[in-house]
């Protein structure tokens, strides 16, 4: 992956990069961001869950994050003070997460779940903070 410091004066394509285990389990690998593109506000990239995977609980704090699942065969995803809201994502659903709400996702199913995520921050490693005492809430 290409890495460029100051902002960007053109448009650009960015091929795929590696990807990274992230701290909240899931797998990420970035697109577009500060460190391909010098971006100032956005970040964009792929995010899957692996099979019978699941995110622990976090937050991310100073952002809002959008997904939209490409594959898989559906997950469940929890949100919630106590992670009590539990809804089914399938391919072609979006999810809206906005800044400080805590959460988790549950892939259940035999193949990865497949997602484009984009947020308001433009770091590949965004800011998470975990909330392992709600991990036990999530069957």
């Amino acid at each position: 992956m290409e890495t460029t410091s100051p902002r960007a004066k053109v448009g650009r394509v960015v091929r795929g990069g590696a990807s990274y285990m992230s701290q909240q389990g899931s797998v990420h690998a970035p697109g577009i961001s500060k460190e391909t593109v010098g971006s100032e506000v956005l970040y964009m990239g792929m995010v899957s869950v692996p099979p019978g995977g699941r995110t622990s609980a976090h937050i991310h704090e100073h952002h809002d994050t959008a997904h939209y699942m490409l594959s898989g065969d559906e997950i469940e995803f929890y949100t919630g003070e106590e992670l009590e809201d539990r809804q089914v994502v399938r391919p072609g659903d979006y999810i809206f997460t906005p800044a400080g709400v805590v959460h988790v996702a549950v892939n259940r199913s035999p193949t990865p779940a497949v997602f484009v995520v984009a947020r308001n921050e433009p770091t590949a490693r965004e800011c998470v903070v975990m909330r392992p005492e709600l991990d036990a809430r999530v069957p």
